[in-house]
């Protein structure tokens, strides 16, 4: 299938400028501190993975990037656009979608239409022209329906595409979030925790899968797993926080060797 694919090399890599760059970024709750002068940049078309102990900042983190949370201090540039502070609605609209910890599905409805949703921002016809099926409307259907399926065929959901979500196994519904949110055709994907509570089989097919995606797609990927035998043969880049402060930054070969990454995840610093 062919859906935008994109030859990746590590030459192509350098070339490009950082997608997204965060410079300072500060975070509290009622005056705790959940993120601290936070700075990295995520490189185009690469897999950058956040690591860390439990409640360490992540998920915070990427709150903070599509506009969850709105952080006290710092800039957020993203396609080298500064923003202090974004919204989620406008963050779609420039491209980053998401996925969450626990799964956000739409459980009485089919695979297929659960993907459906997730290419609303695709629609430019008016709710008359969809209530009444005329103008744009029908065009959009067409094109938004294949569309999606080809996703399920990309992510091997083709025996379960009329089946309700709520029946399908945990690690089949991690799949269908995924596709919700690369139904938007997102430029940048945010994926927080994405193997969570899987077998170590399910954690080797969905790691595939967002390999072929940043390969295919040509899709940018912030990922947030604890596992680490996953992070260090997934990612390109990592960035490691530690009670929302990053202590480790670079390849996975930098920071397996970085001292205040060894020791906090040895809890020697604790």
């Amino acid at each position: 299938m062919d859906l935008g694919s994109t030859e990746l090399t590590s030459t192509a890599h350098t070339l490009l400028p950082p997608l997204l760059k965060l410079e300072n970024i500060s975070l509290a709750f009622k005056g705790v501190k959940a993120i601290t002068d936070i700075s990295f940049e995520v490189q185009a078309k690469r897999i950058t993975a956040l690591i860390g102990p439990n409640g360490a900042g992540k998920s915070s983190l990427l709150n903070v990037i599509n506009g969850v949370y709105q952080p006290q201090a710092g800039t957020i540039t993203f396609k080298q656009i500064p923003h202090k502070q974004m919204t989620p609605r406008y963050a779609a609209q420039q491209g980053i979608a998401r996925t969450f910890q626990n799964i956000a599905l739409f459980k009485g409805m089919s695979v297929l239409d659960n993907l459906l949703t997730g290419r609303t921002l695709k629609r430019h016809s008016t709710w008359l022209e969809q209530a009444f099926r005329v103008g744009r409307a029908p065009r959009e259907d067409r094109s938004n329906r294949e569309y999606v399926e080809q996703l399920i065929d990309f992510l091997d959901l083709t025996a379960w595409r009329k089946t309700l979500v709520g029946t399908l196994p945990y690690g089949i519904q991690k799949r269908v979030e995924l596709g919700r949110a690369l139904a938007a055709e997102p430029t940048l994907l945010l994926l927080d925790e994405p193997m969570a509570g899987m077998n170590a089989q399910e954690k080797q097919e969905m790691s595939e899968f967002i390999r072929a995606i940043n390969r295919e797609f040509g899709t940018t990927i912030v990922l947030i797993e604890h596992d680490l035998s996953v992070v260090m043969s997934l990612s390109n880049h990592l960035v490691v926080l530690d009670y929302g402060k990053k202590i480790g930054d670079g390849s996975p070969e930098e920071v397996r060797h970085n001292p205040e990454v060894i020791a906090a995840y040895l809890g020697t610093r604790h």
